[in-house]
């Protein structure tokens, strides 16, 4: 009976390492999911932000019937939001059916702008392709287009 001394011991080493590495993974599962909750906020965030520049876009080419600043124009939100937001406008125009009203017809010209705006939490500029690649990075883009 002798022979069998130790063997306890070597059950409960055992037994704390598979308790060890389950805490292990439950607090890293814990990490994870938090981390992941906080993105999934900040992206909600971005969305709210880039439907913002959507609207401010929008609200800026139908009133002025042209494009302002449209090249691109950053709206810094980054005190009441934390983002950024880059608003690009694009106008072009088409000719829609006649109008016979008088003689000769003339073309009905329709101007379509199309507004881009991209929200991110950069502190420089928006999109930032050198903070693309960092964890806590978040960019939402959204496009409507509109006619006059």
């Amino acid at each position: 009976m002798s022979d069998q001394r130790g063997f306890g011991a070597i059950m409960a080493i055992v037994i704390l390492v598979i308790l060890a590495t389950l805490a292990a993974a439950i607090v890293n599962f814990g990490t994870v999911q938090q981390v992941t909750s906080a993105q999934d906020i900040l992206s909600a965030r971005a969305w709210q932000a880039a439907k913002a520049g959507n609207e401010w876009g929008l609200y800026q080419a139908l009133k002025a019937s042209s494009c302002v600043g449209g090249t691109g124009t950053t709206l810094n939100m980054s005190a009441a939001t934390g983002f950024r937001v880059a608003v690009i406008c694009t106008a072009r125009t088409y000719n829609e059916g006649q109008s016979c009203t008088t003689l000769p017809c003339v073309p009905t010209v329709i101007t379509a702008y199309q507004i881009d705006a991209i929200a991110c939490n950069s502190a420089t500029s928006c999109p930032d392709s050198a903070m693309a690649v960092t964890a806590g990075y978040i960019e939402r883009k959204r496009q409507v287009i509109a006619t006059n």
